[in-house]
C-alpha cells in the first residue's frame, strides 16, 4: 500500500495544524477528505487543495454529532473512495478555572474532543479493517502529559486520547491497522494567535525562550509527524505517542 490514490480523513482539517496537515497530505499523495464544524470552511480549504495540484473534498460535520460523521464519511466513500486514513484533529480549548467549570463546560469539552473521535474512529474503521491496511492518528497535546491550568477538561479529552490509541492499537494489531498519537506543544495556530491578542497568552518570543530548540513549532511540523505515521515505514509503530515539542520538556 502507497499513498498515491488512498484516502485520508482530517477532522477539523480547515485551519491550523488541522489545514496543514490536509496539505501535505495531499502532498504526499492522499486524497483528502477534511472535515469541519465552520460552515463553508472544509469546502474553502479543499479547493485551496485542488489548486495546489491535490486532491480533496470537504464536508461540514460536528463530530460530537454522530449522525453528521456518518453522513460525511459516506459522502467522502462515495466522492473518493474507501478511506484508508484518519486523523482526528478537532478539538476545542477552552480555559476556565476548575472550581468555576460547569458541568456543561466539561461535557461539551469531552463530546468534541474524546466522543468525537470515538465518533469519527468508530464509523471509518470498518473500511481499514476490510481493506488490511490502515493508520490512524490522534492529536492529542502535551497537556494531558504534564497537565495545564485551567484546563482540566481539556487534559483529561486529550489523555482520553491517548488512552484510547493504546486500546485500539491492541485490539486491531492483527489487522494491518494502525494506531498512534501526536501530542503537540507551544505550536503558533491561529486559535494561538487570538489568545496572544487578548493577553491570555505570551508573545512568540517571549514562549521561545523556553523553548530548546528556540522557536514555536509549526502545523507543518506536526503534518510532517503524522506523514510519517500514516506511511508504509511506520508499520511497526502503534500505540504510541510521538510528542513533537521542541524539547520543552519530557513526558
Amino acid at each position: 500500500m502507497t499513498a498515491a490514490g488512498q484516502v485520508a480523513v482530517v477532522t477539523g482539517g480547515a485551519a491550523g495544524i488541522g489545514v496543514a496537515i490536509a496539505e501535505r497530505l495531499a502532498k504526499d499523495g492522499f486524497k483528502v477528505a477534511i472535515l469541519d464544524v465552520v460552515e463553508g470552511a472544509a469546502e474553502q480549504a479543499a479547493k485551496s487543495i485542488e489548486n495546489a495540484g491535490g486532491v480533496a473534498r470537504g464536508y461540514r460535520a460536528d463530530v460530537s454529532d454522530r449522525e453528521q460523521v456518518n453522513a460525511a464519511l459516506e459522502a467522502a466513500r462515495s466522492d473518493l473512495g474507501p478511506l484508508a486514513a484518519v486523523v482526528a484533529n478537532a478539538a476545542i480549548a477552552p480555559q476556565q478555572p476548575f472550581l468555576d467549570m460547569t458541568l456543561d463546560q466539561w461535557n461539551r469539552t469531552l463530546a468534541i474532543n474524546l466522543t468525537g473521535t470515538f465518533n469519527v474512529v468508530q464509523s471509518a474503521l470498518p473500511d481499514l479493517v476490510d481493506a488490511g491496511w490502515g493508520r490512524i492518528v490522534l492529536i492529542s497535546s502535551s497537556s494531558a502529559q504534564r497537565g495545564a491550568p485551567k484546563m482540566a477538561h481539556y487534559a483529561a479529552s486529550k489523555g482520553g486520547q491517548m488512552a484510547l490509541t493504546k486500546a485500539l492499537a491492541v485490539e486491531f494489531a492483527k489487522t494491518g491497522v494502525t494506531v498512534n498519537t501526536v501530542a503537540p506543544s507551544s505550536i503558533d495556530t491561529p486559535s494561538v494567535q487570538k489568545k496572544r491578542a487578548t493577553g491570555a497568552m505570551p508573545s512568540a518570543e517571549d514562549m521561545a525562550k523556553f523553548i530548546p530548540v528556540g522557536r514555536m513549532g509549526t502545523g507543518e511540523d506536526i503534518a510532517a509527524a503524522v506523514a510519517y505515521l500514516v506511511s508504509d515505514q511506520a508499520s511497526y509503530v502503534t500505540g504510541q505517542t510521538v510528542s513533537v515539542n521542541g524539547g520543552s520538556f519530557i513526558g
